[in-house]
């Protein structure tokens, strides 16, 4: 056997590889030998065999932005073979010299069918994960998987990400500062951020930005900043994500925390290169039109219908990209809620117990009835 690549012979009349690996494809001829003679055949046309090493495939569903509490599955998958295969689960952290470890979750196993659920999701189960999979016959583990992240957002986190300009997009080459500020002013918070291109980045390790205390502040920002920003506890724990777009043209200024029900939302389209910066534009809410021609938008008394996907678009300067605005129920309303149901409880009570001894009263009676007429027979 005559391979091209490798410029190799081999004494063999068949070849046999088991376990396909990259390294094996090539082009291939064949030739005959007379044993125990001189004569040759002519080498064969050369056959070209292509190997494409199995991947695993990291999905998420039904999403990846989540609440405390949402019920939420990751799905890894080997494309092109799907029996025989076992998989491990793992996060991914940032090492200290900028790059990826991964650790085995300690309930791996129960993810080892291919599908990873958490019923209900608490903050600890932010961040980005990566599967592997592994089968005996024919022997093969695949490489890591592509990173998946998991956003959760927590009704009231202790710790809040405070940006400056106070915005979740951003032009370009501008400064911009993050500040980790808890309630308890602790220190050991470190800025982190997911980027668009799946990378996982630590503010005190990084070279796109310095971090001083629990500040992290990018002195000239360029789009390759859009990402997911949060702020990370010295134990692990994740808190407060914003997801921050740096956009060349247009952008939406729009609030970094979701605004409370009956609060009011002021959106302005902004462009960099006019002065006063806010332009006359159209706004629109989950792709549908909503206010024409105007340098802002206001919205009175914010509820839980305003909830969407916002953007402005100018006929000249162009569009802004999306952002998500999310609406909090209010906890005063959330208390008047369950004021209410209490005493509308408390009020149907002293009916409800007197309709119960009466009912059981008139058992009573019947069952007493009963018995005597039992008795007289």
């Amino acid at each position: 056997m005559y391979s091209e690549e490798t410029q190799s012979l081999s004494d063999v009349t068949s070849m046999v590889e088991e376990s396909l690996a990259g390294s094996t494809a090539g082009k291939y001829s064949c030739y005959g030998a007379e044993r125990g003679g001189s004569r040759t055949s002519n080498i064969s046309d050369a056959v070209t065999l292509a190997v494409s090493d199995l991947r695993a495939v990291l999905s998420v569903s039904p999403q990846k932005w989540l609440t405390e509490g949402d019920p939420v599955t990751l799905i890894c998958e080997v494309y092109g073979s799907s029996t025989g295969w076992t998989f491990s689960w793992y996060t991914v952290t940032v090492s200290s010299d900028s790059g990826h470890r991964y650790k085995l979750l300690s309930d791996s196993s129960r993810g080892a069918g291919g599908n990873y659920t958490v019923s209900s999701a608490a903050l600890k189960h932010t961040g980005a994960y990566v599967c592997r999979a592994e089968r005996e016959n024919p022997a093969y583990k695949t490489i890591y998987s592509n990173t998946q992240p998991l956003w959760l957002a927590s009704v009231s986190p202790r710790v809040s990400l405070i940006i400056s300009p106070s915005r979740t997009q951003h032009f370009t080459l501008v400064s911009l500062s993050l500040s980790c500020e808890d309630q308890s002013n602790s220190t050991g918070w470190t800025v982190r951020r997911y980027t668009e291109h799946g990378q996982l980045e630590d503010c005190l390790l990084s070279r796109w930005a310095s971090q001083t205390g629990s500040t992290c502040k990018i002195s000239s920002t360029v789009p390759k900043d859009t990402g997911v920003y949060w702020c990370q506890s010295e134990s692990g724990d994740s808190y407060n994500l914003v997801n921050i777009t740096v956009h060349i043209g247009v952008i939406l200024e729009s609030p970094v925390h979701p605004v409370t029900e009956g609060d009011t939302l002021t959106l302005r389209c902004l462009y960099p290169y006019t002065s006063p910066p806010n332009l006359r534009a159209d706004f629109y809410k989950d792709g549908s039109l909503i206010q024409k021609q105007t340098t802002e938008m206001i919205i009175s008394n914010v509820s839980k219908s305003h909830e969407g996907f916002y953007y402005c678009k100018h006929p000249e300067r162009g569009e802004s990209p999306k952002s998500w605005i999310s609406v909090r129920v209010s906890h005063s309303e959330s208390q008047i809620s369950v004021l209410h149901t209490l005493s509308s409880v408390l009020a149907v009570c002293p009916y409800l117990l007197v309709t119960v001894v009466l009912i059981f009263r008139c058992y009573r009676i019947r069952v007493t009835s009963v018995e005597e007429d039992e008795t007289s027979v």
